[in-house]
């Protein structure tokens, strides 16, 4: 298993938890080899995500979408893959 790891700031938070549940969160349940996603709110302007995936290959190409179809209130600072060590 494998996650994505991404920290990003967030200059609308409404509007980034409305994109999330609207557009975000179904698009990538539909993606290949999702697990799950969490996404935890840090401070005034920023965030962050771990999106669990079943191999690297898929790890990775969610990796390219966060970076690159981010919404306009979300900037990612760094997204990194990593292989899951333990899960519960």
């Amino acid at each position: 298993m494998y996650a994505v790891v991404a920290r990003s700031t967030i200059t609308d938070f409404e509007q980034a938890r409305t994109f999330l549940r609207e557009e975000g969160t179904p698009r990538l349940s539909q993606m290949p080899g999702f697990i799950s996603g969490h996404w935890v709110r840090l401070g005034e302007n920023a965030g962050a995500s771990m999106l669990l995936f079943e191999s690297e290959e898929a790890a990775q190409a969610a990796k390219e979408r966060v970076e690159t179809a981010s919404p306009p209130m979300v900037t990612p600072i760094s997204v990194e893959v990593g292989e899951v060590q333990e899960h519960t």
